[in-house]
């Protein structure tokens, strides 16, 4: 041997270029018998999206072990196997790390911006950190098909949302009605259940809210009934 052999195992060392070899060999493309799926079928797992708003974390690294053992042992098996990448939008929380960034950066608000210029930047913020994400994922060895690669905001997806919110508007099972909703008073928009941190209160309380005068109080947990007296009456 031309060098002295390692003590401890370094995944740099021996990891470094296994990954770009399979994917330059094709091995995580689907495959296919003279353009037609082969008589063992398929098996497709499109990757739960993580969300563009920061790294990946151990959680993410379970969930994609398991989906790739299954996609690795149903290719063995002769399938066309394929294991889709991706990474979500997050909505809101993406909105406020993009917001923040402009007014840190740039002392700018979204609505400075206008929607185009404020997409824009969604974009070039999803450039950097979904790059970042997709390089852990070929890190931890997943077998995905990165020709396929998906972002949420793409125009495919986009339109294919639309076309699931008018269908399901058009048959019913979706409509507009009068209701109570979860207004953020900074971002001037509704929120759903899942993205409001509900407090229990058991009679008057003042409270602050966000985008106020920091020092001024609002009154919760009250019930004001009145009544007008009518002329005549």
């Amino acid at each position: 041997m031309s060098t002295e052999m390692l003590k401890a195992y370094n995944p740099d060392a021996v990891e470094a270029a296994w990954y770009s070899w399979w994917e330059k060999s094709g091995f995580f493309s689907p495959r296919l018998v003279n353009g037609e799926l082969p008589k063992e079928g398929a098996y497709v797992v499109p990757i739960p999206p993580p969300n563009v708003t920061g790294s990946l974390h151990l959680g993410h690294a379970l969930t994609g072990a398991i989906q790739d053992c299954l996609i690795r042992w149903n290719r063995m098996h002769g399938k066309s196997a394929l294991y889709i990448p991706g990474c979500d939008h997050a909505g809101i929380a993406t909105q406020i790390v993009v917001e923040k960034k402009l007014k840190k950066e740039r002392n700018l608000t979204r609505h400075d911006l206008g929607r185009e210029q404020f997409i824009n930047e969604i974009w070039k913020w999803k450039e950097v950190y979904g790059d970042r994400i997709y390089k852990q994922l070929r890190r931890v060895g997943s077998s995905f098909d990165w020709e396929r690669v998906k972002f949420t905001m793409d125009p495919s997806l986009s339109t294919a949302v639309t076309e699931a919110f008018v269908r399901l508007h058009e048959d019913g099972t979706i409509y507009r009605e009068n209701r109570l909703v979860n207004w953020c008073t900074k971002l001037k928009t509704a929120l759903s259940n899942l993205e409001v941190e509900s407090i229990e209160l058991e009679g008057s309380t003042w409270l602050s809210v966000p985008d106020h005068d920091e020092k001024k109080k609002y009154e919760f947990g009250v019930i004001i009934s009145f009544a007008y007296p009518l002329e005549n009456s």
